[in-house]
């Protein structure tokens, strides 16, 4: 016979304290002083006691607990975000559950459909494909909710937290262009998404204006080792371009793999400029020059903007872009009659310098 599972009441018992004491420290609805808070959890710890959050919620009628689903929890991005998410809910009282779409749109459905079975006090999506999934719709009236990271600009339906993807690839050209680098290829994930579609977008329109020349672009995908693959086959059929743009940190793994199988060396035969802007980025033999997302600001206006909605916000649905930043290494070199050029020197789309990560909210 499996052991009784210890109760409420066994905690209180051994901690010496009211039922209600030991719930008011659990649920955090009443300040409890610091000698019995401490009583309680030792008691916890000893009987290896675990809060029932569904049984507390159908008592309480209220849930403490938001949920989130990701496309993909190998994606170093996702994972980074849940992990920011997680504390600040944290810190405010409420647990998070995460679900992975897998990036399947069938997968999505099944993901979200259980997390709404938690009755969560709020949700923060992030689709898995251009189209938001009807069920979030059907929900939105009700459900507090954010989406970030992929979703269109305008017209939807609850508030939305993204970075200003045009300007991530506007600027990364710039610096490639300013650099003397004319033949350039912009590895991307998947064309179907448009945050990927407005990257490539502000590369393409800069170089057109600039020097009259697009980039190529290549589809890699979501799989670093499928990406690499796919990478080192075009490089066989191809002449090497000067410079790679990748646009996703999975994609910059990729081509980085690629280039270093077919033994292409970085910045001397071909230059690189990657994403996301990861500690491994920094910490290599030649670091890479990289767009940084501001995750920590992402994260922070996402649990803003929830906690404000939960809290009984009616305001217009909140459309907010971040500003994104180049951090400059020393993985694109200058081409003959460049070498002497720094690349602080060429202006931003709006100001003389690269821009600082902030935000621009359109209401």
């Amino acid at each position: 016979m499996a052991p009784r599972r210890p109760t409420i009441r066994d905690v209180a018992t051994l901690a010496g304290v009211s039922i209600a004491t030991v719930s008011n420290v659990f649920s955090g609805s009443k300040p409890v002083n610091a000698e019995l808070r401490e009583r309680v959890e030792r008691a916890a710890r000893e009987l290896s006691y675990q809060v029932d959050r569904a049984a507390s919620q159908l008592r309480s009628g209220q849930a403490k607990v938001v949920g989130m689903l990701v496309p993909d929890l190998d994606d170093a991005f996702f994972t980074s975000l849940v992990s920011r998410l997680e504390v600040m809910a944290g810190k405010d009282g409420y647990d998070v559950i995460v679900a992975s779409s897998r990036d399947d749109v069938e997968v999505e459905k099944s993901r979200l459909a259980a997390l709404l079975g938690w009755r969560p006090s709020g949700l923060v999506a992030v689709p898995c494909s251009d189209t938001v999934p009807q069920l979030l719709a059907d929900e939105a009236h009700r459900l507090p909710m954010v989406l970030a990271d992929r979703v269109e600009r305008e017209g939807s339906f609850v508030d939305t937290v993204a970075i200003d993807n045009f300007e991530a690839g506007e600027i990364a050209a710039r610096h490639l262009v300013a650099l003397g680098h004319r033949d350039v290829v912009i590895a991307a994930s998947h064309l179907s998404f448009a945050p990927i579609r407005e990257r490539v977008r502000g590369a393409e329109t800069f170089m057109l204006s600039s020097i009259g020349v697009p980039p190529v672009v290549v589809e890699l995908g979501s799989n670093g080792e499928r990406g690499a693959e796919i990478f080192q086959q075009w490089l066989a059929r191809h002449s090497r371009p000067t410079a790679v743009l990748a646009l996703t940190n999975v994609t910059t793994l990729g081509v980085l793999s690629a280039l270093a199988a077919t033994r292409i060396d970085v910045p001397e035969q071909v230059s690189i400029i990657g994403f996301d802007d990861y500690a491994w980025m920094s910490a290599r033999k030649t670091a890479l020059t990289a767009i940084r997302q501001p995750l920590d600001e992402m994260a922070r206006v996402v649990w803003d903007r929830l906690r404000a909605r939960m809290s009984g916000d009616q305001s217009p649905p909140h459309q907010i872009e971040l500003n994104i930043s180049l951090q400059v290494r020393d993985s694109v070199r200058s081409l003959a009659g460049l070498e002497n050029q720094p690349a602080a020197v060429v202006p931003s789309p709006s100001q003389d310098d690269l821009p600082e990560a902030g935000q621009k909210a359109v209401h």
